[in-house]
């Protein structure tokens, strides 16, 4: 994550912002992507200045931890003079060495916008979910930590005046202000009210316009001639295989056609929601890439 310098603003980057929302449907579903109903509570990261600095860092870090549902990973927070705001170590776990810039020693209210981002840097490695090239795959971190609820710590990190700047993540204030409304919309939830910095609060303002002229606009208008054909055979498809989308996280097991290899069977990890899919092949064991929990079913 990168601080300092002048602020960049508008959506130069929402192209990727957009496609990072719909690679995380398509990794996570939408069941699983509905259970990140709530947020993260402002009291749940508050960090005052006459708390421990590590103890603080280190309970902030559980709670985001928590929040993602990633429940064997462990969070080793120091910190240490650097140019950038934070820095993480992945590794196979379970334990996670995470590096923030010595600012946050005496501007802790940011500590858990900092973990937010690097802690969603575990979810997706776990996932197996990137992007290629480091500045598109810290896009999809930062728009992963928001859609699913923990970003807004970022967005109110920003604050700007005649004097000074400070901005943390990869996207400008108002593409996060967009995907908070994103979120906002699908969850009917208004994050304007954790707001500390008025800045934040305007960029999610404008980030809410454009959401809601996204929502005026007609279906696969830029898809073109060959994406409108694609998603009408999808549709042929999916209605002789109704089983291919079950409304909860806790249906039963889904079949699912595949084109490139055999019969696979879809149902939601009991831990983590998220949705595993494996091949037909009798009694088989799986485990859950996100929160690890091993699984034995018949098939």
């Amino acid at each position: 994550m990168a601080n300092g310098g002048p602020v960049e603003h508008g959506y130069p980057h929402l192209q990727t912002v957009r496609a990072a929302v719909t690679a995380l449907y398509r990794r996570l579903s939408y069941e699983t992507i509905r259970t990140f109903d709530t947020s993260v509570a402002p009291a749940d990261v508050a960090f005052s200045d006459v708390d421990d600095l590590h103890l603080g860092a280190h309970r902030v870090a559980r709670e985001i931890v928590r929040h993602y549902r990633l429940p064997d990973a462990r969070l080793v927070v120091c910190f240490r003079e650097m140019t950038h705001a934070a820095n993480i170590e992945l590794t196979s776990g379970p334990e996670y060495f995470v590096e923030l810039n010595d600012r946050f020693r005496t501007h802790r209210r940011d500590i858990g916008a900092a973990l937010a981002h690097e802690v969603m840097h575990v979810y997706l490695h776990r996932l197996g979910l990137s992007f290629p090239g480091t500045r598109d795959n810290e896009i999809l971190t930062d728009t992963a930590a928001t859609y699913l609820g923990a970003g807004w710590l970022l967005l109110d990190a920003f604050r700007e005046d005649g004097a000074s700047s400070q901005k943390l993540g990869y996207l400008t204030p108002e593409e996060f202000g967009y995907v908070l409304a994103k979120r906002s919309l699908l969850f009917g939830e208004d994050p304007a009210v954790w707001f500390t910095s008025p800045q934040a609060y305007e960029a999610y303002g404008k980030g809410l316009a454009l959401a809601r002229r996204d929502e005026q606009q007609p279906p696969l208008t830029a898809a073109g001639w060959a994406g409108r054909r694609r998603y009408a055979r999808d549709r042929r498809h999916a209605q002789d295989f109704p089983g291919t989308a079950p409304s909860r996280a806790d249906a039963p097991y889904a079949f699912t056609p595949d084109s490139h290899g055999p019969l696979r069977v879809s149902f939601a990890c009991p831990t983590c929601h998220q949705r595993i899919r494996i091949p037909v092949r009798g009694r088989v064991r799986a485990r859950c890439g996100l929160c690890r929990t091993v699984l034995e079913c018949d098939t």
